[in-house]
């Protein structure tokens, strides 16, 4: 029903095909919001009236609960089948959002200081455990759910609409595959993250003029809708008010398709494809085979799981510590 009610109008649609991204609005409460984030300074191990508590930038929280799109989000949830052809082509198991909180909270050095999206380090385009091709169904989109305000300069997530044609294009050059820093799977064949940084990313995104730069800004309740090619950073929150988000992904049953005998395309492949620069990707397929990669990042937040669930305990929140999965 949430898939009927909500599907996107046109002039939504073709604004994510121009753009990459959408906006929707009020698509869950403040008290809904304020309900899931009850216990989250204990898991921080910080106190949100002090300051001199903040002592990490950004944390990228381990997850304890999950929960359906589709009942917290029905809006959400009908943009998301709007733009990936319908909810049949969703993977089911990959239609949750959880409780793994990103919280920025700026920095001391950080305050009141502008930097430009050019010189940010943080850029990237999602999806750290997976060999990226260009029909990748792992992260078919990118979600933001806000769970704070956010206002400029609040430390809301850039995003670079225009790197989307660069990303495709790189990719649509690598049918073999290309790890999730863009490395081509001949320059990187066991497909080592740390040893090539984010430096592809970074230098895309310096080489981008102002205008070509979005800050994801609004209220709780706002959720944006992203191409899974979008390359998107933490920015500086200069103004040091507490933003947190979530970077829920989504998958899809089968890799996109960009060679439909019957044209139906959904959004994000027809945004792909013209991303590439072309109206149909016909005998484009790629040429070795899928394979998932463990990033770095579930170790690090094993550790921080069993660390939030020791302070949960402490006040009678008692909790399943079960194994961080790639994908969380």
């Amino acid at each position: 029903m949430a898939e009927e009610q909500y599907q996107l109008s046109q002039e939504q649609i073709d604004f994510f095909m121009e753009n990459g991204w959408i906006k929707l609005e009020n698509c869950f409460s403040r008290e809904q919001a304020a309900e899931l984030q009850e216990t989250l300074w204990t898991r921080l191990g910080m106190d949100p009236n002090d300051m001199s508590t903040w002592h990490t930038e950004r944390t990228n929280m381990p997850w304890f609960k999950s929960f359906s799109i589709s009942t917290l989000a029905p809006k959400a949830w009908g943009g998301i089948c709007s733009l990936l052809g319908g909810a049949a082509r969703v993977n089911p198991t990959a239609s949750t959002w959880k409780d793994g909180f990103i919280v920025n909270l700026g920095t001391p050095a950080g305050h009141n200081t502008v930097i430009k999206p050019q010189s940010l380090k943080g850029w990237h385009v999602d999806g750290d455990f997976f060999v990226h091709y260009l029909d990748s169904p792992e992260q078919a989109l990118l979600v933001i759910p806000l769970w704070t305000d956010i206002v400029a300069g609040g430390g809301g997530t850039m995003i670079c609409p225009r790197a989307i044609d660069v990303v495709a294009r790189h990719l649509y050059a690598h049918p073999e595959g290309v790890s999730p820093r863009m490395s081509p799977r001949g320059e990187n064949p066991q497909f080592v993250q740390e040893e090539f940084g984010l430096r592809w990313f970074n230098e895309v995104a310096a080489g981008m003029p102002d205008e070509a730069f979005v800050e994801a800004t609004g209220v709780v309740g706002d959720v944006y809708l992203l191409h899974p090619l979008m390359l998107h950073s933490a920015s500086n929150n200069q103004l040091r008010r507490v933003r947190v988000i979530t970077n829920p992904p989504v998958s899809i049953k089968e890799p996109f398709c960009f060679d439909r005998e019957d044209g139906d395309y959904s959004v994000v492949e027809r945004k792909t494809m013209r991303a590439v620069g072309k109206e149909r990707l016909a005998g484009w397929r790629i040429s070795e085979e899928r394979r998932g990669i463990v990033p770095a990042r579930v170790r690090i937040q094993e550790e921080m799981k069993r660390k939030e669930a020791e302070r949960l305990k402490k006040l009678g929140v008692d909790v399943q510590v079960a194994p961080v999965a790639p994908v969380a």
